[in-house]
């Protein structure tokens, strides 16, 4: 463990983020991009902070800069985060239940899965392209979209969106802080975007202590499922989840369905 731990922060370093894109160019970003939002063993990976160094890396005027056309760059990201998420998708529709299903891992937490289906649940499908901007619900949303039988055509949508979204802003960040006199410090930089990056961790694991202070103050209860935490919602019948409010399971309509109408 202390090894995974040496990789994240090796990964998250200006050394560790150079280095991966001087070494192993466009392909590279391409293959980590999908596995940050395509595979769920691929959550720790950098995103945003990769993004942004790369579009300061495609900048001539930044220290080093030059490596990459910005318009290339952004075309071959873009199509491996939509890939990526669509992957996820399909991954969370065939094996959602079996995976929710067994404890936790040594990387993938029941947890992980937990608040990106309160995210989900929360935001419906806008929250595919929300989730984008936020690091680790970036990997785990669309694969509870799956399970949850979120309905093709939109996840589709808000996929395709999404990922242009954030693919664009972030290499645009990056290309302008290249022309910019503080591309001369090139790690300076890139020590404040992994730093920005991490906010919405932050704030979330902040309104998640608060959220359990509040309810343990009070007298919630919680179903009992043999000692595995709240099962979510996805794994109940269709009426259940109807009752509480899925937002892409409504009265009349089956998963089976809504895949054929898709």
């Amino acid at each position: 463990m202390d090894y995974m731990i040496d990789l994240v922060r090796w990964l998250y370093s200006p050394e560790g983020l150079t280095t991966i894109i001087r070494t192993f160019g466009l392909i590279g970003l391409t293959a980590i991009v999908f596995a940050e939002t395509g595979l769920l063993v691929g959550f720790f990976l950098p995103g945003d902070s990769l993004l942004v160094t790369a579009g300061i890396l495609s900048c001539p005027e930044a220290a080093g800069g030059g490596m990459f056309d910005p318009f290339v760059l952004a075309a071959c990201l873009i199509v491996a985060a939509i890939v990526g998420d669509q992957v996820n998708y399909v991954l969370g529709r065939k094996a959602g239940e079996l995976v929710f299903s067994r404890p936790d891992g040594r990387l993938i937490k029941r947890k992980h899965f937990e608040d990106a289906h309160a995210f989900y649940m929360a935001h419906g499908g806008s929250a595919i392209l929300l989730a984008r901007f936020v690091p680790i619900l970036r990997t785990f949303v669309p694969f509870v979209a799956g399970a949850a039988q979120m309905p093709y055509r939109s996840f589709v949508v808000f996929n395709v969106v999404g990922g242009g979204s954030w693919v664009v802003s972030m290499v645009l960040i990056g290309h302008f802080l290249g022309q910019t006199p503080l591309a001369k410090n090139l790690h300076g930089v890139i020590i404040v975007v992994v730093a920005i990056s991490l906010i919405p961790l932050v704030v979330g694991a902040l309104r998640q202590y608060w959220s359990a202070r509040v309810a343990a103050q009070g007298n919630n209860t919680r179903r009992d499922n043999g000692g595995m935490g709240e099962v979510p919602d996805m794994l109940f019948s269709k009426e259940v989840r109807v009752h509480r409010g899925d937002p892409f399971l409504q009265e009349g309509a089956s998963p089976a369905r809504s895949t054929k109408n898709s």
